[in-house]
């Protein structure tokens, strides 16, 4: 009498088998392209292709895995788990393009912000950092579409000295874990107070460069931004959300800034004391 196979007899699907290998390869390729990338081993372009290889691989892993459902289904096979994993692997690693895509579409394709298109913040040391063509602000046409995506992004005006707003904006930059590139403060009559820094993109650590600018205003003090993508033509929001964030961090850290205490004039000399005349 023939012997019943077993559960767990039943051979493999080589479509579920081969989804989850491609799903855990395409993790694989997509974790070197990261690291590749936040290190700087190579230059961006081969980083990016790499990456680009990590989801062709897991788009692939989806396909096998709908194709192996079928051939489970049909023909009795084992390797569930095998499909499930390549699924869940290639919906992973192409979920964050398609967030970034979604944004795209959204939002105008600027890599330039900055809260005074008129007369931006210049990138000074940062400028031997940037690409060739992305030194100055792109210009008039570029403003109206920021304007018009980003109405809130402002120049900031504080109610304290110029000194105090440069002290809490350096505090503030030096908490965000930024790469400080040059620190100037402000000098009275003389120059404004300006911070360039060097941010990163959280997942794919993409540099942008940020440059802080100082400026009086009366009795109180001016904060201009800027935040300029090295890369790509679209920043998918990433700097206007920066701009945003420090904005409001250095307004309310303004506002709890101890108020400079005033300089107590200086006493005059008593005059000296007369000798009297000797008499003879």
């Amino acid at each position: 009498m023939a012997r019943r196979p077993s559960f767990g007899d039943e051979p493999v699907s080589k479509l579920a088998a081969w989804s989850g290998r491609l799903g855990l390869f395409a993790l694989a390729v997509a974790a070197l392209s990261v690291i590749i990338l936040r290190s700087g081993l190579l230059e961006i372009v081969p980083a990016l292709a790499t990456f680009a290889a990590a989801l062709i691989f897991a788009g692939l892993a989806i396909l096998l895995a709908f194709a192996s459902f079928v051939a489970i289904w049909r023909q009795g096979l084992s390797g569930l788990g095998y499909s499930l994993l390549g699924l869940l692997l290639g919906l992973l690693l192409l979920a964050y393009p398609g967030y970034l895509g979604y944004r795209a579409s959204k939002l105008p394709a600027i890599n330039d912000i900055t809260t005074d298109p008129a007369n931006p913040p210049r990138f000074d040391v940062l400028a031997r950092l940037r690409p060739r063509g992305r030194i100055d602000y792109p210009g008039a046409a570029i403003a109206e579409r920021q304007r018009a995506a980003y109405p809130d992004i402002v120049p900031l005006q504080l109610a304290v000295p110029p000194k105090t707003a440069y002290d809490v904006a350096l505090a503030l930059a030096t908490k965000r874990k930024g790469l400080l590139i040059d620190t100037r403060p402000p000098a009275a009559g003389r120059r404004d107070g300006t911070i360039e820094a060097v941010a990163r993109t959280p997942i794919m650590g993409f540099r942008d460069d940020v440059v802080i600018r100082i400026s009086p205003l009366g009795q109180g003090a001016r904060v201009d931004l800027r935040s300029a993508s090295r890369y790509g033509t679209h920043d998918f929001g990433a700097n206007a959300a920066r701009l945003r964030s420090l904005l409001e961090d250095i307004d309310e850290a303004a506002g709890n800034a101890p108020e400079p205490r005033a300089e107590a004039p200086k006493k005059e000399p008593p005059p000296p004391k007369r000798q009297p005349a000797n008499r003879r």
